[in-house]
């Protein structure tokens, strides 16, 4: 494990046991790394190097452009996704793959909630990443779906894991009750484009279960 600052975010990196293993950049909460990297050899997973970005601003870091708050009392998001993007690309995914031996036989890009979100923005913006797991992740979000399916992504993802709670849909929130409409309508658009895209539905709520639900995404996209 190593762990150094950069792009004003700190950076964790979880090195793989394999030459040349593949490296998933998770953006998450400090500690969230460790978690999810511990699952990941309880699942008994391939090989791979997990580099977690922490040190967040989540309603602006992760957000594509700006929304009114998502629920009663809460922060306005504040899009400021692609001057993040920029940061991960220029700053952070060089100076993370400098602390491993062999360059990544491939990357990907994983998050749970508004990082879920960005991880399916980010490939419309860079080519960077290969493969995209979007775990309860924010596809709520005004305007995502329309944006998704009118553009094409920088490159082709090879895959890409979508899940949600089976609670958290059920609610009254104006927003949240459509993100599993659009979840699974996101899922079907990739499919119909060849993409090899999975939709899985976890017991629970949007808190759930965060560390092992994303581990099972990253196990998915591995194993493709």
């Amino acid at each position: 494990m190593d762990t150094f600052a950069a792009g004003g975010k700190t950076v964790t990196v979880f090195q793989g046991d394999e030459p040349g293993a593949p490296i998933i950049y998770l953006n998450t909460f400090a500690e969230g790394g460790q978690k999810v990297f511990e699952a990941l050899q309880t699942l008994g997973a391939p090989p791979v190097t997990l580099a977690a970005i922490s040190g967040l601003d989540w309603n602006r870091d992760m957000a594509p452009w700006d929304s009114p708050p998502a629920f009663k009392n809460a922060e306005p998001c504040t899009g400021g996704a692609d001057d993040y993007l920029r940061v991960l690309t220029q700053e952070i995914v060089p100076a993370a793959e400098k602390k491993i031996p062999v360059h990544p036989h491939w990357r990907g890009i994983a998050g749970y909630s508004l990082a879920g979100l960005f991880a399916l923005y980010s490939v419309y913006q860079t080519d960077m990443f290969s493969r995209v797991g979007s775990i309860s992740g924010s596809l709520w979000y005004p305007g995502i779906r329309e944006y998704a399916v009118s553009r094409e992504p920088k490159r082709r993802p090879d895959c890409m894991y979508f899940s949600l709670g089976d609670k958290e849909s059920k609610t009254r929130n104006a927003l949240l009750k459509h993100v599993r409409k659009n979840t699974e309508e996101l899922c079907a658009f990739y499919r119909a484009e060849k993409i090899d895209a999975v939709f899985r539905l976890n017991a629970g709520n949007h808190y759930d279960c965060a560390a092992e639900r994303t581990a099972a995404g990253i196990f998915w996209l591995l194993s493709r």
